[in-house]
């Protein structure tokens, strides 16, 4: 069975970072890219605000250029994802892929969390072509256009005013009657002149064409259908932190996010750390998986010394 100082679970911009930092400190980490490697950050096409590109960088140059220099390092990267642990104590034991085996002295989950969809064939043919997962991200892109986002919740509102403030107008697609959101959160979106609420509406599909997203189809309670002419299409229904696995070893919150102690990547479990969106229900940014990643790098360096 092979030993690693410092294994790294996920290859986006928190599992990268955290190779980088942990190859930089002769951990000899070793990295199982997961099902999507690069990350969430590939489902998108151009980031603009991750520091140090003017010009905004692809972003899979941008994910190939973190994997390239982690290797530059001596980080050891490898395909594969993780099926089974067992975290009772260091060394952890560690099952890829159903049959390679392997022990742990620290282990660093950068898992990430995925968005959630509507599950509409035209949805997934237009992801990265005007459907996003994320306003902030994309939200740029559309200046003075028009925009929908779909969910009722506070992340809804919140996505919803900040598009406000770029676009020309945002529609909300809300499947009730009445907002989840908090009531100062409903208070500010029906302060928003250019916000416009669909309430009891469901999206049948997004329409577009080989540019892009046109419009959405959307069905209304009372069974009206009728399409709204759009450039832009935003789901804002949650996301699903990638913890099930972790789950009987580790301390997460109600919506299986996992838990850090304080101002650091440590989990409830010495020697295992956490970094990047499966830890971060609120800022799910590349830059703040990255740093995040810094620190479980710097936590799994200190644990070892210590050890």
């Amino acid at each position: 069975m092979e030993l690693v100082k410092c294994l790294i679970l996920g290859g986006g911009p928190a599992g990268f970072t955290a190779a980088i930092y942990a190859a930089r400190a002769n951990l000899s980490p070793v990295v199982y890219e997961g099902v999507q490697p690069g990350g969430q950050l590939t489902t998108t096409t151009i980031v603009e605000n991750f520091p140090g590109f003017p010009d905004g960088v692809d972003a899979n140059t941008l994910m190939e250029n973190m994997r390239t220099q982690a290797r530059h390092f001596g980080a050891d990267v490898r395909m594969g994802t993780a099926t089974q642990v067992t975290l009772d104590k260091s060394p952890f034991k560690v099952v890829i892929d159903g049959s390679t085996e392997l022990e742990a002295e620290t282990l660093i989950i950068a898992t990430g969390a995925t968005a959630r969809y509507l599950g509409l064939p035209s949805e997934e043919k237009f992801k990265g072509a005007g459907v996003s997962a994320c306003a902030t991200c994309d939200g740029f892109f559309y200046r003075k256009k028009t925009v929908a986002v779909v969910g009722g919740g506070d992340t809804a509102c919140e996505e919803a005013i900040y598009l406000a403030s770029l676009a020309k107008k945002v529609y909300m697609i809300v499947r009730r009657d009445v907002f989840r959101a908090s009531k100062i959160m409903q208070e500010k979106v029906f302060k928003t002149e250019n916000i416009e609420v669909l309430w009891n509406c469901n999206t049948q599909e997004v329409l577009g064409d080989a540019l892009g997203v046109t419009g959405a189809r959307l069905l209304r309670k009372d069974g009206t259908v009728f399409d709204i002419a759009i450039d832009g299409f935003f789901l804002a229904i949650g996301h699903t932190p990638q913890s099930a696995l972790f789950a009987p070893w580790l301390e997460l919150d109600e919506n299986g996010y996992i838990l850090t102690r304080g101002k650091s990547s440590c989990t409830s479990v010495p020697g295992v750390f956490a970094a990047g969106d499966v830890q971060d229900p609120r800022y799910r940014q590349a830059v703040t998986a990255a740093a995040s990643g810094c620190m479980a790098a710097r936590d799994a360096e200190k644990f070892i010394l210590e050890k």
